[in-house]
């Protein structure tokens, strides 16, 4: 696994067996190469994991899910197989967080969206914007698998973690003790995004974590304020964005896709 900050691992003759397999295996026109080499490795990591802890009884289908992968890794449809490991992905990723009623009812009033699938592309497109020193920020994480594994495979200064739900946060810890990141290397805030700036930020991933009306607009107000006085260089992944009007023209739009828009901010 090569690539700006990208820590290469130590691989058994198995797991290199197994890299070689999805190599050959995996479309050649489906990622471009940088992602490519980093989808593999992330690849080996969930075919080599057992089901994750699971005090909530949110991963009952890891097993099934992680064996439909592993049948897929044996064919030979490229589609079957990224097919197969974006369904566990999503499984791990979660669909929908748990929240208490007080949180749902901030959620209505806030106009926040339930969990959803960020998908893999930020996850891959991130590796040249982090690197060693870097302090990432997810608003709106859910069970933090974004930010989680782009730790993983991009281990740097601190991922601070803002989630609602008090009990997809505690998931989240579960998910980085399975996954073997060093606890210091997270920061978890079970508290609502509107409490946190960015301004420490030198990496931002959100997912809509509230509507742009009603209270939403001084969240994005205030987010693109904070973004505009830091005074270091800030890099923004933006999935189904809708922080683009908000942001001042200091700030770039250097990609999109229409799924995920990225924005740089120089120093």
């Amino acid at each position: 696994m090569h690539g700006p900050g990208i820590k290469e691992p130590d691989m058994s003759r198995g797991d290199l067996t197994l890299h070689r397999r999805l190599d050959g295996l995996l479309g050649q026109e489906a990622w471009p190469p940088a992602e490519r080499e980093r989808l593999i490795p992330l690849m080996v990591l969930f075919a080599r994991l057992n089901a994750p802890p699971d005090p909530f009884g949110l991963f009952e289908r890891y097993d099934m899910l992680r064996e439909r992968f592993l049948a897929s890794i044996e064919g030979d449809d490229p589609d079957a197989l990224e097919e197969a490991f974006l369904t566990l992905y999503c499984h791990v990723h979660g669909h929908e967080a748990p929240y208490t009623e007080i949180e749902r009812l901030r959620m209505d009033k806030t106009g926040g969206y339930w969990c959803h699938a960020g998908g893999l592309s930020p996850i891959l497109k991130a590796a040249p914007y982090i690197h060693s020193h870097t302090v990432s920020g997810d608003f709106g994480a859910g069970n933090g698998l974004q930010l989680l594994l782009m730790q993983l495979l991009y281990p740097h200064r601190r991922s601070i973690q803002i989630e609602l739900s008090s009990q997809m946060v505690e998931v989240g810890k579960h998910l980085q003790c399975w996954l073997g990141i060093p606890r210091d290397r997270v920061e978890w805030i079970a508290g609502d995004v509107f409490d946190v700036s960015p301004a420490q930020m030198d990496f931002v991933y959100l997912y809509r974590p509230v509507r742009p009306e009603g209270l939403g607009v001084a969240f994005y107000q205030g987010f693109a304020r904070a973004v505009a006085e830091a005074s270091h260089e800030m890099v923004i992944f933006s999935i189904a964005d809708c922080l683009r009007d908000f942001l001042p023209s200091s700030v770039q739009m250097f990609y999109t896709d229409g799924q995920l828009t990225c924005f740089k901010k120089s120093s």
